[in-house]
């Protein structure tokens, strides 16, 4: 597929207020390549996925959740005024969707912070099951890791697990999952493998305290090497 073909939303220079997606049907305008206007299918597609049941009031209770989240919303001209935290807001939306048995699957790095998310779960009603990442005791050889590619070089490395933490929690019938610091990819294999939604707490960076946008915040200054090919 040519690449003229492609979404690139992120270069679109049409101003917000004239944009096809934020304005009623035909009233908006487009970039080259716009998917709003081009991306018919994919349009009808997504139209009828939200015509399931479920599907639609797990969008519905989403948006419900989404506009929640800002107070003062019938104050005119409305200036955005956002009031919840992520965890609060995991644990309200999980209550609007009568959720009960909430899975939290997190890495091994972040077992403290983790112990508070279960605390806090557990103070608003649910039932969690938690599994970090290390469990099975799988060493990394099963995988193909040489001992060179190990982070502790010589000594013995549990492999993340992230399927066996997908199976453990789709076992328990969590009715949702949380995501807490899984490694680049081992987050992927979880996603693929959970039976349940998952949402993600937090992202995992190792340099950043766990806030992968402060290296974007910084690209033109002191993580201007990230725009370098190769960094």
């Amino acid at each position: 597929m040519s690449k003229e073909f492609f979404a690139r939303c992120t270069q679109c220079t049409v101003p917000p207020g004239e944009r096809s997606c934020l304005n009623p049907k035909g009233k908006g305008k487009g970039a080259p390549g716009c998917p709003t206007l081009l991306k018919k299918e994919c349009h009808e597609q997504s139209l009828e996925a939200y015509n399931d049941e479920q599907v639609r009031e797990f969008a519905r209770q989403a948006s419900i959740q989404e506009s929640s989240c800002y107070e003062g919303r019938d104050q005119q001209p409305y200036v955005l005024h956002p009031s919840k935290p992520r965890i609060q807001e995991i644990c309200e939306f999980a209550h609007r969707m009568g959720y009960r048995r909430l899975g939290l699957v997190y890495c091994v790095g972040l077992a403290a912070e983790a112990a508070i998310v279960d605390r806090v779960l557990q103070a608003q009603g649910f039932e969690v099951v938690s599994v970090w990442c290390k469990v099975g005791s799988v060493p990394k050889e099963h995988i193909g890791i040489t001992e060179e590619e190990k982070i502790y070089i010589g000594h013995y490395e549990t492999m993340c697990n992230p399927i066996m933490q997908a199976k453990i929690v789709n076992d328990a019938q969590t009715d949702f999952n949380i995501a807490l610091g899984l490694c680049v990819g081992h987050d992927s294999l979880f996603f693929k493998y959970a039976d349940a939604p998952t949402t993600v707490l937090a992202a995992k960076d190792r340099v950043l305290a766990h806030n992968p946008l402060g290296a974007l915040y910084l690209s033109g200054s002191y993580y201007a090497r990230l725009m370098r090919k190769g960094f």
